[in-house]
């Protein structure tokens, strides 16, 4: 009868980061190889601490099932003799396959009768699959770095100390490096000394909380919030939400305790979200805020152990949060010492790509980008002939809003980088913009200000939009040059590699253009970019295809959760260089892919585009003569299409394409009735063209919003 599965990998600590993907491969992996080795099982879980990954099968079968396949042979005229022997190559294949005569079969296939074996394998026990198939799934893991010990070739992410491995009540035996497996695990480092037997599958959960590990990383984080929730209640406060930071934590300890502890609040006048960070950076400890959301002079530590005197352990924390806000008040008093755009030049010695030149050059070259960006919006004043933007020719050029929003966006640009030069941002990269937006504070408009921080915006998936303009645009630019530049030089992502986060980039520039519904020219920014970098690109041309390749791939991506795939690809095929555009489009389509007449609608239109595809181009004809139109299908057909195209043309034009769809659907009727009766392929040369002129004009009108090609809707039938 089926049993229960355990495999727990015991090692040094891991790296927090380290934990949850491991244990989503191994549950990954684990699938697969059972697959591969014709195993069925029931539920699957994994649990995982810094010192220990585990995995929990149930139901894990006793014996694999029998098997029957078939191995194909060559054709029998060359296999058999006619009289029913085996030929010199028939012989060769029969000795190949470990079989005699009697054994060969024949079978007529799509490529003529041919030869074929029936090999048929009996099932073998579950147990003696497990130790290769549980040592493949160890070693088959894969982590950013891994580490070899001793003298052992073998690699991991921290070197494995034990394996407990159990199929029901047995051991199951195999070794990694100088590790065997056994039915023994280890219990929390400090809290329980003893090895602990394993019994079966079904105890380990148990057996771990006998030793002082809680081994599920769910109930893990939930212990973690909630201890950590009440030790900041004690002071009326609550804990400030961190998500990553909770899951690190959760992954640093095996056991938790919360500790409360303070800090002079006189620090309170130092930025937040220095604050946050030199309590979450180093140390890990949890900020504590007040109902308003405002931080308090308290934070919460966890330990991975029990705390027998809070008074001690608060003390250590305190002291060593202490130093840290210490040097942070140092190294902001320092920086304030100096106006940031002082240090602009400072960027001349930071390369940001060796290839790609200074930091120095990049602002150069994204802060052109910005205030050209500003102006193809609407929003700012072109920029003076040549494409300086030196402030004192943008101020020469007037002062209206426009050119105001043009130097706020130039401005910005300028200072954005400079904080990257600060002792503040050398402590913490992660501050970079935040610490911009302080040492511009009162020196600089409120508006400057706030697009130095903003620019970075979104850090991540999850992370907010800009809130205003400047800040949005002059994250696109920074984000363009990059990621036309990288591809330029040819480092553009491969595979799980992204070294430069290119595609962390793209998808920031997606998401702010969409979400701030900005139209512009993909393709004339990237062409801009280009142009900025002059030289350090060669291949301007391949560049440009592959950038826009690039955005194509993840605005696909993007959108493959709320449309059909097929949709998109269609979309995306009718462009997305207004990729505002590009969104609206898919929004219709999605609302009439919905309705029951969107398959036979998408058929006809597939036919009127394969048709055009094939014919158009040996067709002469660039419009429709009214007077070789001689069936009343056509005639209707023409008719229809003319007191169409005007509505269509004027939402399109308005964005409203919705009704556009809506209208061209109107004309599905009268495309039915011309295929069902009229021959487009006639034999009159004119008349030919003329139907296909009317079939591309039609194209036309639907070849805008979507590529009707890429619609998977039943097979077309013949013109």
């Amino acid at each position: 009868m089926p049993k229960d599965l355990l495999l727990e990998i015991g090692t040094e600590e891991l790296p927090a980061s380290f934990v949850m993907p491991a244990l989503d491969e191994m549950k990954e992996l684990f699938a697969k190889k059972a697959g591969e080795a014709r195993l069925t099982f029931g539920e699957v879980k994994v649990y995982g601490t810094p010192r220990r990954l585990a995995l929990v099968v149930k139901d894990l079968v006793d014996v694999q099932p029998d098997s029957t396949s078939e191995v194909m042979g060559p054709p029998v005229t060359v296999a058999m003799t006619p009289d029913g022997k085996l030929t010199d190559t028939g012989e060769k294949w029969a000795a190949g396959q470990g079989i005699k005569l009697a054994q060969v079969q024949q079978k007529d296939t799509p490529k003529g009768k041919r030869v074929f074996v029936e090999h048929k394998e009996k099932g073998q026990q579950t147990a003696k699959l497990l130790p290769d198939l549980l040592k493949n799934l160890v070693t088959g893991l894969h982590f950013k770095k891994s580490m070899r010990w001793g003298w052992e070739e073998a690699t991991f992410a921290r070197p494995i100390q034990w394996i407990a491995a159990l199929h029901g009540e047995k051991a199951v035996k195999f070794q990694i490096a100088d590790v065997k497996s056994g039915n023994t695990t280890l219990g929390h480092r400090f809290l329980s000394k003893k090895p602990i037997k394993l019994e079966k599958p079904e105890g380990y959960l148990a057996a771990m909380e006998a030793g002082n590990v809680v081994v599920d990383p769910e109930v893990r984080k939930a212990k973690i919030k909630e201890a950590a929730a009440a030790e900041a209640a004690t002071v009326g406060g609550k804990i400030l939400d961190d998500a990553g930071l909770l899951d690190t934590v959760t992954n640093l300890v095996e056991n938790a305790t919360a500790v409360l502890g303070s800090f002079d609040k006189d620090y309170l006048d130092l930025p937040p979200e220095v604050l946050v960070m030199e309590a979450k950076g180093h140390q890990k400890y949890f900020s504590v805020v007040d109902d308003k959301g405002a931080l308090m002079p308290h934070f919460v530590a966890v330990s991975n152990t029990p705390v027998k005197d809070k008074a001690v352990s608060r003390a250590g924390y305190e002291r060593v949060l202490r130093a840290r806000l210490s040097d942070a008040r140092f190294f902001f008093t320092e920086d304030k010492k100096r106006p940031l755009d002082s240090r602009v030049d400072e960027l001349k010695r930071v390369t940001f790509q060796q290839k790609l030149g200074t930091s120095y050059e990049k602002m150069a070259r994204f802060r052109e980008l910005a205030v050209n960006l500003a102006y193809e919006l609407g929003l700012g004043a072109q920029t003076p002939e040549g494409g300086s933007i030196d402030d004192a020719l943008i101020k020469a050029a007037g002062g209206d809003s426009k050119h105001a929003f043009s130097e706020t966006v130039s401005r910005a640009a300028y200072l954005c980088k400079a904080d990257l030069v600060t002792g503040m941002v050398g402590e913490f990269p992660e501050l970079q913009g935040v610490m911009g937006r302080e040492y511009t504070r009162g020196i600089e408009s409120p508006e400057v200000s706030l697009a130095v921080s903003e620019h970075y915006l979104p850090r991540g998936a999850s992370d907010s939009l800009p809130t205003a303009d400047p800040g949005a645009i002059v994250g696109i630019a920074d984000r363009l040059d990059t990621i036309v530049g990288i591809i330029g030089i040819g480092k553009a992502p491969t595979g799980a590699a992204d070294p430069f986060a290119l595609r962390r980039a793209c998808l920031a520039v997606i998401n702010i253009t969409l979400g701030r519904g900005y139209r512009y020219s993909l393709g004339g920014m990237v062409d801009r970019a280009l142009a900025l970098l002059g030289s350090k690109v060669v291949d301007r041309a391949k560049t440009r295809t592959q950038v826009l390749d690039f955005f194509r791939e993840r605005l696909k991506n993007l959108w493959a959760d709320s449309a059909r795939k097929d949709v998109v690809e269609a979309v995306l095929s009718a462009g997305f260089d207004d990729m505002v555009d590009a969104q609206e489009r898919l929004k219709a389509m999605n609302a009439i892919v919905g309705r029951p007449d969107f398959d036979p609608l998408a058929v006809a239109f597939k036919r009127v585009v394969n048709i055009v595809e094939k014919q158009a181009k040996d067709v002469k004809a660039v419009s429709v003569d009214p007077t070789l139109l001689s069936e009343d299908a056509e005639k209707a057909l023409c008719w229809a299409y003319d007191a169409s195209r005007g509505r269509v043309e004027t939402a399109v034009k308005a964005h409203d394409f919705a009704a556009a769809l809506n209208e061209i659907a109107s004309l599905k009727p009268a495309v039915d009735t011309f295929f069902n009766k009229v021959r487009v392929l006639a034999e009159d040369a004119k008349v030919k063209e003329n139907r296909v002129a009317l079939l591309t004009a039609i194209g036309k009108l639907f070849g805008g919003i979507a590529d009707f090609s890429k619609i998977q809707a039943g097979e077309q039938p013949k013109a």
